[in-house]
């Protein structure tokens, strides 16, 4: 069994679970989607023990720092992601999107040398078990509509909006 250590941190739209190895952020979700996040845990450590712990390796403090407006806290927070290296390659790309911009499947799938596996890093995204420090939210649809958000449209507004992102531009 596997003991890693989870923190919450409340936030304007809920609550966040951040979850950690003593190294890594391995998890990072929305309260409310808890069962998806221990279902992508249980599939990288096969059995874990989630133990509270009170702002591990200082990473709930980054990403209160972050919510109170450092939109570079997050950035150099080492994660750990499981995954195919699919997945890993685009999760790990979504850093190079900058805070305050969005891109979107289609320039990303190109961005990493392959245009038409749009569909791909879409499926990618909404199985990004550590949300905000590897920036999902920042990724939009072709047509410049928000989509394809795991933990819903609503809080890609607000966290594109907390960035500075003029969301009403966005269907």
């Amino acid at each position: 069994m596997t003991d890693l250590a989870i923190d919450r941190v409340d936030f304007e739209l809920g609550q966040l679970l951040l979850v950690a190895d003593g190294e890594a952020l391995c998890a990072l979700d929305f309260a409310d989607y808890e069962s998806r996040m221990l279902t992508l845990l249980h599939k990288r450590y096969s059995a874990v023990r989630l133990v509270e712990t009170s702002n591990p390796s200082g990473f709930s403090d980054r990403l209160r720092s972050y919510l109170a407006g450092d939109l570079h806290s997050l950035d150099a927070i080492p994660v750990v992601t499981g995954g195919t290296p699919f997945q890993q390659q685009v999760w790990l790309a979504l850093r190079s999107i900058p805070a305050g911009t969005v891109t979107t499947y289609g320039d990303l799938a190109a961005r990493l040398g392959n245009s038409k596996a749009v569909r791909a890093v879409g499926m990618a995204n909404s199985q990004n078990p550590v949300a905000i420090a590897l920036p999902c939210h920042r990724v939009v649809g072709a047509n410049q509509r928000l989509t394809g958000y795991a933990g819903g449209l609503e809080r890609k507004r607000w966290l594109l909006h907390h960035e500075g992102v003029a969301v009403e531009r966005f269907q």
